[in-house]
């Protein structure tokens, strides 16, 4: 898919999930959100970019973190909804539509103490001219800290890109668990030349009430939304059902517990 195009899947799906992403996602997505802080060590007056913020829940977080002393965060997306939502609840942090693989675009002469970037590079075109950006923005000694889902096999809701697919060619994330693998962010963190690399794998679960709160999650709340807004009723249901058979090993009674897996990494430019 050329890459331009992948970006405006990604900025109008982003758009149609924002309404429901933080109340589908939130639980899961924690232990990553609190890895990510814990990794960054920030410190009062501290200034920090958050690239591909979403509806900013790690933007919030860090600000609490920074916010003594004058520290200011400033969160970028693509997504007009996205960020629309994370300005409503953190009118203290700036925000600004922006690719995170052009940072100097929309972010020209500015530089942070730290850049983060929570689950967003496996949703960019090149996630290395990615990195390579938000390196840019760093003044010397500056610290990044990356967060992508694990390998694929740990991820018991992998199966939805190839669903989805099967019914309309959406391309929405075609290497979606690529740096999840091995050692593959840790080597991405050191070719963007950041030193002191270190990475940590962390478990979690996505637990959900019952079959129609799991496929919410899974087809309006994320990366698919757009593809899945396209279905008629008939390949809606068909596509949910198929889903739920992938995630049936998690179901218990009513209730679903999928695991997934996450790859925080962190370095320093010298």
């Amino acid at each position: 898919m050329d890459s331009r195009l992948q970006l405006r899947v990604q900025r109008y799906g982003w758009d149609r999930a924002a309404p429901h992403y933080e109340l589908a996602w939130n639980q899961a997505l924690a232990p990553a959100t609190a890895a990510v802080l814990a990794s960054a060590a920030l410190q009062p007056g501290e200034h920090v970019l958050d690239v591909a913020c979403g509806s900013g829940v790690l933007t919030r977080a860090a600000w609490q973190a920074v916010a003594r002393r004058g520290g200011e965060v400033v969160g970028t997306d693509l997504s007009e909804q996205m960020l629309a939502q994370a300005s409503e609840q953190s009118p203290q942090c700036r925000f600004v539509r922006a690719d995170g693989q052009q940072l100097e675009d929309s972010l020209a002469n500015e530089e942070f103490d730290v850049v983060l970037c929570g689950l967003g590079l496996m949703y960019m075109p090149d996630p290395e001219l990615a990195l390579a950006s938000m390196v840019r923005r760093l003044r010397p000694g500056g610290r990044l800290v990356a967060s992508v889902w694990g390998e694929r096999r740990a991820c018991a809701w992998a199966d939805l890109f190839p669903i989805v697919d099967a019914q309309v060619y959406s391309e929405v994330c075609p290497m979606f668990f690529r740096l999840g693998g091995g050692d593959a962010l840790a080597r991405a963190l050191r070719e963007a030349e950041l030193v002191g690399v270190t990475t940590e794998r962390i478990a979690t679960t996505a637990d959900y009430a019952d079959a129609q709160t799991a496929c919410d999650a899974a087809f309006i709340a994320g990366p698919v939304a757009l593809a899945y807004s396209r279905f008629d009723d008939a390949t809606r249901l068909a596509v949910q059902a198929e889903y739920l058979a992938s995630i049936e090993p998690w179901r218990l009674e009513s209730c679903y517990s999928l695991p997934g897996e996450f790859v925080i990494g962190c370095g320093k430019l010298s």
